[in-house]
C-alpha cells in the first residue's frame, strides 16, 4: 500500500473473543442435543509476601534487598533475588558487551579516551542504563531480551538455562547484540513487556520534538542543542544524517527458529513518547502509555491477533466527573484514521522536517486561556506547549486530505490527536498491566500535576499548562504519584472487547516531611508510593506489583498491592541512585515463576567502585504456583 492509499477505514468486526461461531443448539454435538458445560474457571492464586523494611543503614542502602518467603495458597516457599546478568558483562565465547553500544554499522561505540560506550548512568552518554527485560520461551528454550534507555538505543538477547530447582542463568556462547540499523537505529527504550506470542515488544521514550530541532540546527554540524538527540551524532558518524522522525516508535523484537532476534518497528502504532505498549488478552488491542509533561493515552487496534503490523489507532479524551482522589473520568476514544507499517516507513524514509507537515503561527493570547489563531489555524496546548497549527499538503497531490491528515496521525500523533480533541494534558504516564479475573486496566502515573491540574503547576497558578487547550483535566496536585483503575469492556463500534470506558484513582501517593528523623531525605511516605512507574499483574491473584522511579524515596521500591485487603507489602529494595524497572510477571516458564526486575544506574552518585555502579537485571523467586488448593 502506498502513502496515497491510506484511509480511515474502519476495523472490520472479528468474532470476538470468547464467543463461537455457531450458538445453535440444532448444531450440538453433544448426545443430549444440550450445550456443553462450560469450562472452569482458572485457579485464582492466593499470594502474600513476607515483606522488607525500609533500609536505615547505609550498607543496606548500597545493596538490593528482597523478600525471602512467599505464602502461596496456604503454602510457604522460601524465595530471594537472583541477579542475572550486569552491564559491561563479556560472553567469553562470542565476546559481546552487554549494554556497549553500536553505530549504524554495528560497529562499537567508544569514547575519546577509547572506553565503551556502555549504556549506563555513570557514562557521558545520554540515557539511563539497562531497562526492560523479558523472558521469552521459543523453540523449547529459555532467552532473555534486554533494552537499553540510552538516546543511542541498544537491545541483547541471550539463551537461559533452569536448573532443576527454578534457577536461571544465562548460558555462555549465546549473548547477540540485536541490530536495528535496518529501522533507522534505536533510541531510549525504556518499559516493555513479554507479548502473548512469546515476542519482546519495546518502546521508545521521549521521542525528539520536530519542530524544535528544526528551529535550532545547526546547518554545518547538524547539532541543535538538545543532548538527546545530539548524541545520535555517535550513531550516525554526523549528525546531520538524524532525523527527528526516525524515533519515537514501538519496536519489537522476535526470536527466530534459529535463535536469533529479529528486530523490526511498529510504525502503524504511532509516533510519541513510548514509555510502554500493553497488549491485551484479544492480541489485538494495546494500549499505549505517553511519557512527559502535556501527553496523550492512546490506543491502537490491529488488524489480525498476534500481528501489529496495521491497525486503527486511538487517543482519549477525558470527560471530568469528580477531582477527589486522583479524579474519576469518563473515557471517549477519538479515531486517529488506520494504517500500515510498510506505508509509514515509507514517509519516514523521506527525511521529512515539521514544516513540511504544519504551517505554525505565534496566535494572540486573549488573556481568558484561549488564544485567537486566525482563520484555518487551531489551537493546542501539548507537550511543546501552546501552538497554532494547520495542516500542509504533505503528499504534494494539490490538496489538505485523508492522505495527509494519516501522514500527520502517525509522525506527530500526540500534535494530531491534540487537534481531534484528544486529552493531551497527562503528566509522566508510565505503566500499564490488566487483570483479567476483574476486568481492570491500570495505569500508573508518576506525578499528577502540571497539565493534570487547573491552571496550575504542583498548587500553584500557572498558565503554562493549559492556556489555548481543552483543559479536560482539573485536578488535585499529587506530588507523590498514583495508580489509576479503568474498566474494561466490549464497545462494538471500536470492535473490542478490551475497551477501557473510565479512569479513576486508585491508590495515591502522600507527600510526608521526614525531617530531623532518621528517614530524612525521603519526602513521600515510606509506607506508600512515591513515583509509581512499572506495574504488573500476576494473573488470576489478589497481587498488583508496583515499581517506583523517583527522587521522593531514597531507595525505590517495588510493592505488592494486594487488591482484596488494599494493603501494600514492600517486595524488594534497590541500591541509592537506582530505579526499578522492568517489573513483570512470568508466572510459567518452565514450571516456575519469576518476577523479572532491573536495578537501574546504581550509585552514580557515591564513593564504590565501577563494577557496583552497573545496572543489573535479575529476579525474584523462583516460585512454584501449582500448589496447594485454589482459594
Amino acid at each position: 500500500m502506498t502513502p496515497n492509499n491510506w484511509k480511515f477505514a474502519p476495523v472490520a468486526l472479528a468474532v470476538l473473543l470468547g464467543m463461537t461461531a455457531c450458538n445453535d443448539s440444532n448444531n450440538s454435538s453433544s448426545a443430549d442435543n444440550t450445550d456443553p458445560a462450560p469450562a472452569p474457571p482458572p485457579a485464582y492464586t492466593n499470594v502474600s509476601f513476607s515483606g522488607v523494611e525500609v533500609p536505615t543503614s547505609e550498607a543496606d542502602k548500597l545493596v538490593v534487598r528482597a523478600i525471602a518467603q512467599a505464602n502461596i495458597n496456604g503454602v510457604d516457599q522460601q524465595v530471594g533475588y537472583q541477579p542475572l546478568m550486569a552491564t559491561g558483562h563479556q560472553d567469553p565465547v562470542t565476546k559481546e558487551v552487554f549494554g556497549l553500544v553500536k553505530d549504524k554499522n554495528d560497529a562499537p561505540i567508544h569514547f575519546e579516551d577509547g572506553s565503551n560506550y556502555l549504556c549506563n548512568g555513570t557514562n557521558a552518554g545520554e540515557g539511563s542504563g539497562l531497562d526492560n527485560t523479558s523472558i521469552l520461551q521459543k523453540n523449547g528454550k529459555i532467552y532473555m531480551v534486554s533494552q537499553f534507555e540510552c538516546a543511542v538505543g541498544a537491545m541483547y538477547a541471550t539463551e537461559l538455562k533452569q536448573s532443576e530447582t527454578g534457577a536461571l542463568t544465562p548460558v555462555e556462547g549465546t549473548l547477540q547484540f540485536i541490530s536495528q540499523k535496518d529501522q533507522f537505529g534505536g533510541w531510549v527504550h525504556c518499559a516493555g513487556m513479554t507479548t502473548p506470542w512469546e515476542s519482546h515488544l519495546s518502546s521508545e521514550e521521549y521521542e525528539p520534538d520536530a519542530r524544535y530541532v528544526e528551529e535550532h540546527r545547526d546547518a554545518n554540524t547538524g547539532l541543535t542543542g538538545d543532548s538527546y538527540f545530539d548524541e545520535t551524532a555517535k550513531y550516525w558518524g554526523d549528525a546531520t544524517k538524524a532525523n527527528p522522525y526516525y524515533y519515537g516508535w514501538t519496536p519489537e523484537v522476535t526470536i527466530g527458529s534459529d535463535g536469533k532476534a529479529n528486530y523490526t518497528k511498529h510504525y502503524a502504532m504511532g509516533r510519541m513518547s513510548h514509555e510502554l505498549s500493553y497488549v491485551m488478552p484479544d492480541e489485538r488491542t494495546v494500549y499505549l502509555s505517553d511519557d512527559g509533561a502535556n501527553v496523550g493515552f492512546f490506543m491502537f487496534v490491529a488488524d489480525k491477533a498476534g500481528d501489529l503490523s496495521a491497525g486503527t489507532l486511538y487517543g482519549a479524551k477525558w470527560h471530568q466527573r469528580s477531582a477527589e482522589n486522583g479524579g474519576v473520568a469518563d473515557l471517549e476514544w477519538i479515531s486517529l484514521g488506520h494504517s500500515d507499517d510498510a506505508s509509514v516507513r515509507e514517509w519516514v524514509a523521506k527525511d521529512l522536517k515539521f514544516s513540511d507537515i504544519f504551517d505554525t503561527k505565534a496566535g494572540t493570547d486573549l488573556g481568558d486561556g484561549s488564544f485567537d489563531c486566525g482563520p484555518g489555524f487551531q489551537s493546542i496546548n501539548a507537550s511543546a506547549g501552546q501552538e497554532c497549527l494547520a495542516l500542509k499538503d504533505i503528499n504534494e497531490d494539490g490538496k489538505v486530505d485523508a492522505a495527509d491528515e494519516l501522514i500527520a496521525s502517525r509522525l506527530e500523533t500526540r500534535r494530531w490527536a491534540a487537534l481531534q480533541g484528544a486529552t493531551t494534558e497527562f503528566r509522566k504516564e508510565e505503566g500499564i498491566t490488566f487483570n483479567a479475573h476483574d476486568g481492570k486496566l491500570y495505569v500508573a502515573m508518576s506525578e499528577i500535576t502540571r497539565g493534570m491540574e487547573d491552571f496550575a503547576k504542583n498548587g500553584k497558578a500557572s498558565s503554562a499548562y493549559d492556556k489555548g487547550g481543552y483543559n479536560d483535566m482539573k485536578l488535585n496536585a499529587v506530588r507523590c504519584g498514583g495508580v489509576y483503575e479503568l474498566n474494561v469492556g466490549k464497545n462494538a463500534d471500536i470492535g473490542s472487547d478490551f475497551v477501557a470506558k473510565d479512569m479513576s484513582g486508585m491508590l495515591m501517593g502522600r507527600s510526608m516531611d521526614y525531617s530531623g528523623t532518621a528517614f530524612e531525605g525521603n519526602s513521600c511516605d515510606l509506607d506508600g508510593l512515591a513515583s509509581p512507574d512499572n506495574l504488573t499483574y500476576l494473573p488470576e491473584s489478589n497481587s498488583l506489583v508496583i515499581g517506583e522511579d523517583t527522587g521522593y524515596h531514597q531507595n525505590n521500591m517495588i510493592w505488592s498491592y494486594d487488591l482484596k485487603t488494599k494493603s501494600l507489602t514492600r517486595l524488594l529494595t534497590v541500591p541509592l541512585d537506582a530505579e526499578t524497572t522492568s517489573a513483570f510477571w512470568h508466572k510459567d516458564v518452565g514450571g516456575f515463576g519469576y518476577l523479572v526486575a532491573v536495578s537501574q544506574h546504581p550509585l552514580v552518585d557515591q564513593q564504590a567502585d565501577e563494577a557496583a555502579k552497573q545496572s543489573e537485571v535479575g529476579y525474584l523467586g523462583p516460585f512454584r504456583f501449582k500448589v496447594g488448593s485454589a482459594q
